[in-house]
């Protein structure tokens, strides 16, 4: 498709800057240019533009945004700032914008913006699901990587993992990568960014699925402020269906702060002794202080044996809480994909561990799951 663009800039300089750029893209044509808004919405309509640009900086951009979404019903509506608000997202889809693109743009940002912004906007129905233990070597970073690659196989939809265990992170490790950009870069540039530019520091690790890597170095956790990480998961959901976020063990800011802008939170155990469920339950109590506790927190057992129906409800029993999923112990298995740089549900589809995952990854999308949990 090819796009007659109209902009509205104020700032004349930018406004040429931007309009060189426009006319430098192949399938871009710049029908018109204004600085003045109320110019625009009286004399653009004979230029016929199919995409306008609309500066938001300056404006009240609510009021601004429905007048040229009523004025020009059959535009598509891209606006342009300085900087991503991201709690402003949700208005600004509301009043008829379909996104949100960062100026100064090059031609290759422009493309990739209407691209990804012509059929959902600026807001996906994301499920945001975050892994917290309340202590560590739980066995929710291999949960978090082959349930990614199970939700992508099963839903064929966008899935992202950030990995903000700031200190100690394992899933660039994890899937064999050396990213050039991780959290501590995306923290930092966060404010201006937006969600097609944030995507680049997103590494694919397959065609579905993308990873934000965690920290290079444990003394940098202090690079990533809490304000900076919240605006990075709400920008980032507009990007997958589903994002999956390895948090820290126990409470701190950082899983905190996660927990609390997430979907679902699931408090994730590796059964090693006698005091995973004293632990579990503790944890439980803090949790316990959302009023939809029971819907938001859920809890998965790791390295379980038996894995059975039967020792779900054990474990339930013990707990006293309700257990989504139990995962059986297959080390060796886990070992040896990784090794490979592959997945255990990929190498061995069939392996109680990968049935287990595919499982908890048909709840997650909403399906109906069978009964029992045995292998």
């Amino acid at each position: 498709m090819d796009y007659r663009v109209m902009m509205v800039e104020k700032d004349r300089l930018m406004l040429q800057k931007l309009a060189a750029v426009i006319d430098r893209t192949p399938g871009f044509t710049m029908a018109v240019r204004y600085q003045d808004a109320s110019d625009a919405l009286g004399q653009g309509k004979m230029f016929t533009p199919n995409l306008i640009l609309l500066d938001i900086d300056h404006e009240n951009a609510i009021p601004l945004i429905e007048s040229f979404h009523q004025a020009y019903p059959h535009a598509e509506l891209l606006c342009m700032a300085e900087e991503w608000q991201p709690e402003s997202a949700s208005h600004l889809v509301a009043a008829g914008a379909r996104g949100c693109i960062i100026k100064p743009f090059t031609g290759v940002e422009l493309q990739e913006a209407v691209k990804e912004f012509a059929q959902a906007g600026l807001e996906k129905d994301c499920e945001t699901l975050v892994f917290f233990s309340p202590k560590g070597k739980s066995g929710k970073t291999t949960l978090i990587a082959n349930l990614a690659e199970a939700l992508a196989r099963r839903t064929h939809e966008q899935v992202g993992i950030i990995d903000a265990d700031l200190q100690f992170g394992d899933m660039a490790v994890f899937f064999n990568l050396t990213p050039q950009s991780t959290i501590v870069e995306a923290a930092r540039d966060i404010r201006f960014l937006s969600p097609v530019t944030l995507k680049r520091y997103f590494v694919p690790v397959s065609e579905r699925v993308h990873v934000l890597c965690g920290t290079t170095r444990p003394n940098y956790i202090d690079k990533v402020s809490i304000p900076a990480l919240e605006n990075l998961i709400r920008m980032s959901r507009s990007l997958f269906r589903y994002l999956l976020i390895d948090v820290p063990p126990g409470f701190n800011p950082t899983s905190i702060a996660a927990a609390e802008v997430s979907t679902t939170t699931y408090l994730c155990a590796m059964i090693n002794g006698a005091y995973e469920i004293d632990h579990m339950r503790k944890a439980l109590e803090i949790f316990k202080d959302w009023p939809d506790v029971e819907t938001r927190a859920k809890v998965i057992f790791t390295r379980v044996s038996p894995c059975t129906e039967d020792m779900r409800r054990k474990l339930e029993t013990q707990l006293g809480y309700p257990v989504t999923a139990i995962i059986p112990n297959e080390y060796l298995v886990v070992s040896h994909a990784a090794d490979n740089g592959q997945m255990a549900t990929e190498i061995q589809p069939d392996n109680p561990l990968a049935k287990s995952v595919d499982r908890l990854a048909e709840q997650i999308a909403g399906h109906r799951v069978p009964a029992r949990w045995s292998s």
